[in-house]
């Protein structure tokens, strides 16, 4: 199964709370920029795994402009900046075991660099930039995965 992890774009600083921060204009576009990148690149997805929290939903929207993704979302309360890594990478196992074939999960630092790491044992936990993308070739069956690439969008806009 292919996992494609995605930090949510650039978000407001000042909101009421954390869970509420919007996107900037900036984070839209980078999110659009890096979906519209990912359509040439890859297969279709199956399934999308997204954090409960405003900008990680925003970001998701974006994306849906420029990707053709399925109706709908889990939204999964592990997602969040603190969530459990360990417990996301048991739900994408369990998702791998069904037939899914390629998941696109957006959340937030910490989580995203940890959970690289989680499905890859031998990764360091890798930064991530805003609107950054990683993609794991996780193997359920061994349950682990290997690092396949990760592009930000500073990182697209040197190779155009």
């Amino acid at each position: 199964m292919q996992v494609f992890i995605m930090r949510h774009g650039d978000a407001a600083l000042e909101a009421a709370s954390d869970a509420v921060r919007p996107l900037t204009l900036c984070g839209c576009d980078e999110s659009r920029q890096m979906a519209s990148w990912l359509n040439s690149k890859m297969p279709e997805i199956d399934k999308v795994l997204v954090s409960p929290y405003l900008r990680a939903g925003q970001t998701l929207a974006t994306v849906r402009e420029a990707l053709k993704l399925p109706e709908g979302q889990e939204v999964l309360p592990e997602l969040t900046p603190g969530g459990d890594p360990g417990m996301v990478a048991c739900h994408l196992q369990a998702l791998a075991i069904q037939g899914v074939h390629a998941v696109l999960v957006i959340s937030h630092l910490p989580l995203v660099g940890y959970l690289v790491s989680e499905l890859c044992p031998h990764e360091a936990p890798p930064m991530f930039a805003t609107s950054a993308i990683a993609c794991v070739d996780f193997d359920a069956e061994a349950c682990e995965g290997k690092l396949a690439w990760q592009v930000s969008p500073s990182k697209l806009a040197k190779a155009i």
